[in-house]
């Protein structure tokens, strides 16, 4: 794995004083059309003509949720704004601004800041959101806090709680791929060898480093009268679960043949194979169901209103026979695996 301490000669965030360095990430910051006041006040200004705004936040910590051995500046900022667009998206609504609260130690490469202002700029772009101020500090690790405004144009929330038994669960996006392409990083297999090599293993890396969430389609969805909606990021079976609870539903999802989800697991296993070991087929499969930091957005909608955004995966059954609310099954059954991603138990 690369080394992430900077060679001599590298300028660091200890070189500069606090204002030098926002003088060299505030430009790359974009501005957003919704933007009245930006970086340099002391708080922003941005237009909410709903009246109405969506607000959202994440973390990440170094070592927690990001290593610096595998991921560039432009990575993690990137995935700071991503995983937040996609709460937003999640909601129905559209993307605004971003505020970003940056700690960082003193010997980080002033390269690897500014990096991250170019990835969360990036990331952004699509969705016209600005990046409109924040804070930043001194600390021993990287920890990168993102809070995230958006404006729902005069369209209800979609929230999680509205799932009700006969409706169609769907998704939109990619399952699994960023939870393989972190299992090959934890092999030890190199970013720059897999993408000399395996270009399809080089793209789950890529998946993990770099998600990439379908965020239009959370208004399409919004639009087509979507009854529950959430941004999938710790994983198929705890989101899923997440929303089978708020709207007292039990959701069963289809993994059989000719399954939308079978396919995705048919996709990962040659990096299934690439780790070795019996039971490939078990783990895509575990990638699938309970893998985080894809970002798709998972629904549900009235049989007859899915969007091509989306692809159905299963179905929203009444709480019956035994079952609790919150129960999520596939094929009918118990999945037989962890539901994923816990801040507390992982």
């Amino acid at each position: 794995m690369t080394d992430p301490t900077p060679p001599a000669g590298v300028q660091r965030v200890r070189d500069l004083d606090e204002t030098a360095l926002l003088a060299q990430i505030f430009p790359l910051l974009p501005r957003g059309a919704a933007t009245l006041v930006g970086p340099g006040d002391d708080a922003a200004v941005v237009r909410a003509p709903d009246g109405r705004y969506v607000v959202s936040t994440d973390v990440l910590v170094e070592d927690r949720h990001f290593r610096r051995r595998w991921s560039s500046g432009y990575d993690v900022g990137w995935r700071a704004a991503v995983q937040n667009l996609a709460d937003i998206a999640a909601m129905g609504a559209r993307p605004t601004a971003l505020v970003v609260a940056l700690v960082v130690p003193g010997d980080l490469p002033v390269d690897w800041v500014t990096g991250l202002a170019r990835g969360l700029a990036d990331a952004c772009a699509p969705s016209g959101a600005a990046v409109v101020g924040g804070d930043l500090s001194a600390g021993d690790s990287v920890v990168v806090s993102v809070t995230v405004h958006g404006d729902l144009d005069g369209r209800e929330p979609v929230l999680r709680s509205g799932a009700r038994a006969g409706d169609v669960v769907a998704h939109a996006g990619v399952c699994g791929r960023s939870a393989a392409g972190l299992a090959l990083l934890d092999a030890g297999l190199e970013p720059a060898t897999l993408a000399a090599g395996d270009g399809a293993l080089a793209a789950l890396v890529g998946r993990y480093l770099r998600p990439v969430s379908p965020l239009g389609a959370g208004r399409v969805a919004a639009d087509a009268g979507a009854t529950a909606m959430l941004d999938v990021s710790d994983g198929l079976l705890r989101d899923a679960g997440r929303l089978a609870r708020a709207s007292g539903v039990v959701l069963d999802l289809e993994l059989g043949p000719g399954a939308a989800l079978a396919a995705d697991v048919a996709g990962l296993l040659p990096a299934a194979a690439t780790l070795g070991g019996a039971g490939g087929q078990d783990q895509a499969r575990a990638w699938v169901l309970s893998g985080g930091e894809d970002h798709g957005l998972l629904a549900t909608f009235p049989a007859a209103g899915v969007p091509e955004e989306f692809r159905a995966i299963g179905r929203v059954l009444d709480a019956a026979d035994g079952r609790a609310p919150g129960t999520v099954t596939v094929d009918g059954a118990e999945p037989g695996i962890g539901p994923g991603w816990d801040h507390f138990a992982t």
